[in-house]
């Protein structure tokens, strides 16, 4: 017979591990508590397609390729070449054109050189110069979500950083949203023959004997495992998200970088017209907060640059959204740490964990694609499936 894998969870790294684990023949069952799926990755419905955050899909990465041998990509968006030109850095009080030299030289050193036990801004300080470090550390807001990257251990900003300033530009923009990737993961799901059922809030282990992938928040994992000691945590950032319609103008900035301080605002329209109403544009900022600021710290300071890049803004606004992200923006490294120490997967007794901060290496969504890979492949071992797809699992001991 057939064995059977419960999947709980149907965000990427849900849908991963199903899809994985069904491609080797296993039945599958997904159990996802909202009415759609996706996770961190739902498109929100309605003329301005956002996402929880500035999203993007990165070309260099494992869940690219994954996706795309498998006709799951789809049209990806990259960043037309004149609207690159309308980069803005907003150091020295100003929007300027172009980052500081330093910050350049730094994204170009190897990250095996940086120290583990290090804080990122103490080593690249050592390299460029603290004006560049701190730059370079501001900058990486983008991928982090933290109000203080410096802090974070060096190896786990520089690899980030390396890829972000990488060019050709890595990062990518699936045509209509993450929805998009979703759908035609889900899609595939269901020809495989996973059962999904969606508004189904899973608060008990189910009771069927067989493996168990737990593809969920850290918190929802805690107390569906009963985790009273609280292990199963780690650090993630705390930013505000703010979301504006606005109506179109020639000259709009494509992205501002704060340097000054980790903010992000991007043009979201400049890739895909798709994502807003024509004659109008989506434009997506977090702006990291510390655990002393409130919301509106974060919004004061979006408001800030947005008078700065965006002439008028107020007057243009035809929709807007603010939020705050705490505690679900993926993994953070402190200094001594590596993605090794995070929670693991295998968590005994057939049950798995995946997700963005568990045990699994990768940039952004990429932590939550291969946790569900390594999940879905450990669980048909336990059931000693070795299908191909099994096979082909992440080795995470020598990632």
């Amino acid at each position: 017979m057939r064995p059977h894998i419960t999947v709980i969870g149907g965000g990427v790294a849900g849908l991963t591990a199903a899809i994985t684990a069904a491609e080797s023949g296993a039945k599958v069952t997904l159990y996802e508590a909202h009415h759609t799926l996706g996770g961190r990755a739902r498109t929100a419905e309605g003329p301005y397609k956002t996402n929880e955050g500035p999203h993007a899909l990165y070309n260099g990465g494992p869940l690219w390729s994954w996706l795309n041998q498998r006709d799951l990509l789809g049209p990806v968006m990259a960043v037309p070449p004149l609207e690159g030109a309308r980069f803005r850095f907003h150091r020295g009080g100003a929007l300027r054109r172009t980052p500081p030299l330093a910050m350049v030289k730094l994204g170009l050193r190897s990250t095996a050189k940086a120290p583990v036990d290090a804080d990122f801004l103490t080593w690249a300080t050592g390299q460029v110069g603290e004006a560049g470090a701190r730059a370079a550390a501001n900058y990486m807001a983008v991928a982090l979500f933290h109000h203080d990257p410096g802090s974070l251990s060096a190896p786990f900003v520089q690899e980030r950083l390396r890829r972000v300033v990488k060019l050709p530009p890595e990062a990518h923009y699936p045509r209509g949203g993450w929805a998009s990737v979703v759908d035609r993961m889900a899609a595939r799901a269901w020809n495989l023959g996973v059962r999904i059922e969606t508004t189904e809030r899973v608060t008990a282990l189910p009771e069927n004997g067989g493996p168990v992938i737990v593809a969920t928040s850290l918190e929802a994992a805690r107390r569906l495992l009963g985790d009273d000691d609280a292990t199963l945590t780690w650090d993630s950032g705390r930013t505000v998200l703010f979301d504006l319609a606005v109506r179109t103008r020639k000259g709009d900035p494509f992205v501002i970088s704060d340097l000054e301080a980790p903010g992000w605002i991007e043009r979201f329209t400049a890739q895909d017209p798709t994502l807003a109403p024509a004659g109008e544009q989506l434009v997506q900022s977090q702006f990291p907060i510390a655990p002393h600021e409130s919301k509106a710290d974060g919004i004061a300071r979006a408001e800030r640059l947005l008078d700065l890049g965006f002439p008028g803004w107020r007057e243009r606004t035809t929709w807007r959204r603010e939020a705050v992200a705490a505690g679900r923006t993926g993994a953070l490294d402190r200094p001594g740490t590596t993605w090794r120490d995070r929670p693991a997967i295998n968590r005994g007794n057939g049950v798995f964990l995946a997700g963005d901060q568990v045990a699994a290496p990768g940039l952004l969504a990429e932590v939550a694609f291969n946790s569900g890979l390594e999940a879905a492949t450990l669980a048909l071992r336990a059931k000693k499936i070795t299908g191909r797809e099994g096979r082909e699992g992440l080795d995470l001991n020598r990632a």
